[in-house]
């Protein structure tokens, strides 16, 4: 990674999932420090002595800072001097975010616009933003807040290309297997518990990735974005009801509870939409979506013939590989958590 050479990065809601997972992929980097912003205290002293004890010689290399992306100076205060910025920072759980909407809005909507405005005010050279398959046609409110996030990228990468200093994009992924609030924790310890597992709809489909492929997604997107350029995986998905047969065939067959569905899910869900789908760029493991470059001067632009604005279908979980219950088993050992859960079990792994 010399491209990361004693420069400084910046993750947001660093303590999360994904921000472990990617502290562990760069902390032994040639990257010269490391900043944590994230409002848990817990969380990041937790952090700090599980460094503290594993990685010694590189603890020193990461540094914390208490704060929440929704107040501006908080974030300012931590962002200045740094090169690089992975911005995780989200409420993500859909039911919640159905019960206390404005909360997504200040987190996920206002939050995300702190951080590019004050990015582009401190030079930031890159800026790398999550997203998620729940943004695509949007139907819950968490999905909303996430799409208007997305805009808000667009938008603020369009400022930051004019002047010329700070390179925003985004990446949008589905569910990333075992990370906080995701079902396969739950499916686990109730199985631990001796409990039936609880399946909402077992014809549902969801995306499946683990926490390395989303980061190798995050870190593809730095390498090759152009200014507010969107980046998708293509992904493998299953069934909820083979998702829950795949960890029973792991960790033991308790029985299963069908609870019916949550408020704001979907059936399937949708990485790609058609209107993407038209514009997009195959580049092997992932779809580039290139921005709409075009300005609120319509009357610039003339088309003869027939337009196109969306494509045959959308790139959804109905539509993508869909794995089997022994494909599935297959995808849930490459999560670190899983193999872990297991060999605290006893099993072999």
């Amino acid at each position: 990674m010399n491209s990361y050479n004693n420069s400084i990065l910046m993750i947001t809601g660093g303590t999360g999932s994904f921000g472990n997972t990617v502290l562990k992929h760069f902390l032994t980097s040639d990257i010269g420090e490391i900043r944590i912003f994230s409002r848990d205290e817990k969380k990041q002293d937790d952090m700090r002595h599980e460094l503290q004890s594993k990685y010694p010689e590189y603890a020193k290399k990461v540094r914390f800072y208490i704060g929440d992306v929704r107040d501006i100076q908080t974030v300012r205060d931590a962002m200045h001097g740094v090169d690089y910025i992975f911005h995780a920072a989200a409420l993500k759980q859909v039911p919640s975010c159905e019960f206390f909407p404005m909360q997504a809005v200040k987190t996920n909507v206002i939050g995300t616009d702190n951080v590019l405005h004050a990015a582009i005010e401190e030079g930031v050279k890159r800026v790398v933003c999550l997203s998620t398959d729940k943004a695509a046609y949007p139907i819950n409110a968490m999905g909303i807040s996430k799409a208007m996030m997305e805009r808000i990228i667009y938008a603020n990468a369009r400022v930051a290309a004019e002047r010329g200093n700070t390179v925003i994009c985004c990446t949008r992924y589905g569910n990333v297997m075992c990370s906080r609030g995701s079902v396969i924790p739950l499916f686990i310890d109730q199985i631990k518990s001796g409990n039936p597992i609880t399946i909402t709809d077992p014809n549902m489909t969801r995306f499946l990735m683990n926490l390395d492929e989303a980061v190798d997604l995050v870190q593809f997107a730095f390498e090759h974005a152009n200014p507010g350029d969107l980046f998708i995986q293509k992904a493998d998905a299953s069934t909820i009801g083979d998702l829950a047969k795949a960890v029973q065939q792991l960790f033991g067959d308790t029985g299963t509870n069908i609870i019916g569905t949550r408020h704001g899910e979907k059936l399937y869900e949708t990485l790609m939409t058609r209107e993407e789908r038209l514009r997009s760029e195959d580049m092997g493991k992932y779809f580039r979506i290139a921005a709409d470059s075009r300005d609120l001067n319509y009357d610039k632009f003339l088309v003869k013939g027939e337009v196109h604005t969306m494509a045959d279908e959308a790139y959804t979980s109905q539509n993508t590989n869909i794995l089997d219950v022994q494909g599935t088993v297959e995808k849930l050992l490459t999560s670190d958590y899983v193999r872990e859960q297991l060999a605290d079990m006893g099993a072999d792994v």
